[in-house]
Formats: C-alpha cells, sequence, structure tokens
C-alpha cells in the first residue's frame, strides 16, 4: 500500500509538472551567448541583417562524382581558434564546432580563464558524421589500386559519433561531459534540449548546446537527395530553395552551426550577464510512421507538448518558424500539422529560413533559432525569401512574405525541426522577463 501510495504521489508531480504547474519552481535557463557561421554570415548579427535585407546566401557548387549541384557554404575564419595542423588533423565539421562554441563564450562575456571546465558541457546536434571523411579515404585509395597501408591513422577519431562535440572539448580545454545528439535535422533543437535537461538536473554549471553541419562535403548526400526526387535543380542559385512556393521542387544541402552559451538564470544574474532569452518549453515525439514521409498530427502533438511545458496557449505564440525544407510533402504536410494547432491565432506569424541559407542539416534548428532571437530586440519577424507564388496547401494566417514584418508584440518564439524516421522537436523561446508568469 505504501508502495503505491508513493507511485501515485509521484504520477500526481509529474502530472501537474506537465500541465505547467511547477514552472515557477523549476530551474529558469537562459540563453547568453550565441556563436554561428552560415551562408549569410558567420556573427549573429550578420546573419540577421541579411535576414531582414532579404539576401539569400546559396552558391553552384561542385563536388566529386555527383557534379555541379547548389549548396550553402560557409566562409568562416578556421585560423582565428585553431592552428593550421589542428584543422588538417581533425574534421570540417569540429572546425565548425570550434568556431562556434568559441564565439558563444566571447559573445557570453563570461571570464573563461575563470570557468571550471569540469561544470561545462558540450551537447552537439548532428544530421550524421563520418561520411566526409571516409569518402575521402575511400578516394585516396582508390588512387593506389587501393592500398589501405596509406588509410590515415586519424580515420577513427575523425569518424566516431561524439568528434564535432569532442573537438570543442580538446581545443577549450572542457573536462566536463561531452557528446553529440543524432536526430536528423531535428538535432540542432535536441542540442539545446539537452543542455537545458542537463543544466536543470544540476550536472553542468554552463553549457555550449546547438548544432553543425558539414554535410556538402559529401556527394552521398547529394546523390541520395536527387535519386529520392528530393534534391534542388535548375536555374538561378539564389531561387533554388524556395520553401512553401508552387515551383519549389526539393532540398539545397549547407553546411554550417549554431552554438548557444546556456546557463542557469542565477548565474547570468549574478555575472551580470545580457540575456538573449529564456528556454520556455519543448517537445520532442516520434512520428512512427515511416523512413522519410512526416505525420502531422505526430508534429502537431509536438508542438502542444511544448506549448504545455511552457504553460502557455497557442495563441500567445508571436514568431513560428517552419522547418519547411522546400520539398512537396514535406512542407504542405507540416503546414496541415501547424493549421490544427494555430487555427485561430490572429496575433501569431509564420516565417521560414531555410530560403536563405538552405538545409543546413543538424545545424538548421539551431541556426534558424537564431534567425528570429533578434525579434526579441528589434520587434521584426523576417520574410520568406523565394515565396513568390504560395502552394495553396501551405496556407497559412500571417505568413510573412515580400518584406520583414514589425510586430507590435514578440514575447514567445516556437521553433519547429523535424527529421527522417519521424523525430520531432520543437523548442520555445521566451523573451527574458524578471517575473515568469507562464
Amino acid at each position: 500500500m505504501e508502495g503505491v501510495l508513493c507511485y501515485t504521489v509521484i504520477q500526481i508531480y509529474f502530472d501537474d509538472l506537465l500541465k505547467g504547474e511547477y514552472v515557477e519552481n523549476r530551474d529558469r535557463i537562459v540563453i547568453t551567448g550565441v556563436g554561428l557561421t552560415s551562408p549569410i554570415g558567420d556573427t549573429y548579427a550578420d546573419m540577421r541583417r541579411a535576414l531582414l535585407e532579404g539576401r539569400g546566401g546559396i552558391q553552384d557548387y561542385e563536388i566529386r562524382y555527383f557534379g555541379k549541384t547548389f549548396a550553402g557554404i560557409c566562409n568562416y575564419d578556421p585560423l582565428k581558434y585553431q592552428t593550421r595542423k589542428e584543422v588538417r588533423r581533425g574534421t570540417r565539421a569540429g572546425s565548425i564546432g570550434i568556431y562556434c562554441a568559441n564565439e558563444a563564450v566571447v559573445d557570453s562575456g563570461i571570464d573563461w580563464a575563470c570557468v571550471d571546465k569540469s561544470r561545462v558541457g558540450v551537447y552537439i546536434g548532428t544530421t550524421e558524421h563520418g561520411n566526409v571523411e571516409t569518402e575521402n579515404e575511400v578516394y585516396v585509395i582508390s588512387q593506389h589500386n587501393y592500398d589501405t597501408g596509406i588509410w590515415t591513422h586519424h580515420h577513427n577519431p575523425r569518424t566516431v559519433a561524439n568528434n564535432p562535440a569532442g573537438e570543442i572539448t580538446l581545443n577549450m580545454k572542457i573536462t566536463g561531459p561531452h557528446y553529440c545528439i543524432g536526430a536528423a535535422c531535428a538535432a540542432g533543437n535536441m542540442g539545446l534540449i539537452q543542455g537545458l535537461q542537463m543544466l536543470r538536473l544540476g550536472e553542468v554549471d554552463f553549457a555550449l548546446a546547438g548544432g553543425v553541419s558539414e554535410s556538402i562535403h559529401t556527394f552521398g548526400i547529394f546523390a541520395a537527395f536527387n535519386n529520392q526526387g528530393a534534391l534542388a535543380k535548375g536555374g538561378d542559385p539564389l531561387k533554388a530553395c524556395r520553401p512553401l512556393d508552387t515551383a519549389r521542387n526539393g532540398i539545397v544541402v549547407s553546411e554550417g552551426g549554431c552554438v548557444y552559451a546556456l546557463e542557469r538564470l542565477e548565474s547570468a544574474l549574478a555575472r551580470g550577464a545580457k540575456i538573449y532569452g529564456e528556454i520556455a518549453g519543448y517537445g520532442v515525439n516520434s512520428d512512427a510512421t515511416d523512413f522519410v514521409l512526416p505525420n502531422p498530427e505526430r508534429q502537431a502533438e509536438c508542438v502542444r507538448q511544448a506549448l504545455t511545458k511552457a504553460g502557455i496557449e497557442a495563441s500567445e505564440i508571436d514568431i513560428v518558424n517552419l522547418h519547411a525544407t522546400g520539398t512537396h510533402s514535406g512542407d504542405s504536410q507540416e503546414c496541415v500539422g501547424l493549421r490544427l494547432v494555430f487555427q485561430d491565432c490572429p496575433q501569431t506569424y509564420f516565417n521560414t529560413t531555410k530560403g536563405f541559407i538552405g538545409h543546413a542539416m543538424g545545424a538548421s534548428g539551431a541556426l534558424e533559432l537564431a534567425g528570429n532571437l533578434p525579434a526579441f530586440e528589434d520587434g521584426f519577424c523576417h520574410a520568406c525569401l523565394n515565396l513568390d507564388d504560395l502552394d495553396p496547401e501551405c496556407a497559412l494566417p500571417n505568413l510573412v512574405m515580400g518584406e520583414p514584418r514589425r510586430l507590435d508584440r514578440v514575447r514567445y518564439l516556437l521553433n519547429n525541426s523535424f527529421g527522417m524516421l519521424g523525430i520531432n522537436a520543437v523548442l520555445i523561446v521566451k523573451r527574458y522577463e524578471t517575473q515568469y508568469n507562464g
């Protein structure tokens, strides 16, 4: 009987927690630094400027075996935080992660030399890792009669699943936990969610969390999307990625990364840190229906789960960033799910980011959040790029087309990220306020 009573009390607690009734008693986790590289800028400010000015960053691109295509390419300086030898020994994903993580720490204003590195965690979302390095080594031995004697001894540490996060810890002398979160194209959001959870559990005091992608350096991803009929083709590269448009014809693959400095509110306030926003809620679930085709009902459930954890109604969300990859089924099905949730929300606005930067895979969720986060300060919802003829199946109220829209209020952002094998991750970020009113 005592065991049953204990179980009942615990169940009631978690039921109330899910309803948001314990939100004031939980640790409040805030964003205090942002480091990124994207096809439209290598800083938070530069990326925002490009989004508001309507400047995309997709380029013509050619890769071994596959040939000519389009891609989003980053132009950050890898030698800002690494030596040439370190860049050669490591991976592109690791280098992107190192750049972004260091930039996030600098942006946070924390006295890094005095931080206990054993209390810092690194949580990096990735779509896949190791394909680039394996393809490169196979190509090298193919030029030498497939002699594996010349296969690099760096291959194993380059291709292990924890590589990008591990490279960050080596570079920054972090001795706390590190790992990568494999969650397909939901991985960027998942990196942030993992950082939030570890801070709330008290496992770390400072987290570097987000996502990275080196996907444009593997010909396999282009070939696979092409053979699936899901790769954008033809015409002007700046018009190639057209989410929600009737002329959309597939994904533009991009590289990039975005890492956030996360910490407990009490820590941020104690050191007088600038606070970009507060993570208010999240949702994670699985479709369990198909390898690649989305399930709008499960996506809607994920959004509702995030709203419940944040303790708010759908009508309180000011900006929703769609995952919107530029594929016909993906875009239309996501909009079906969003209409199920936001059918009567006249103050909620919708936008997309991939028209500007393409699909940065494991980095996409984290980068797209960074695109909207400045709205807390400047009040603008950036527009969708290349949305010239809206597909009626993708119609949403207050979809921002053409020019950025200045909003009367920006208090809550909702960021959608969905991936293959039916992984869904939704993140809600709140404008920082001194009192948590739900």
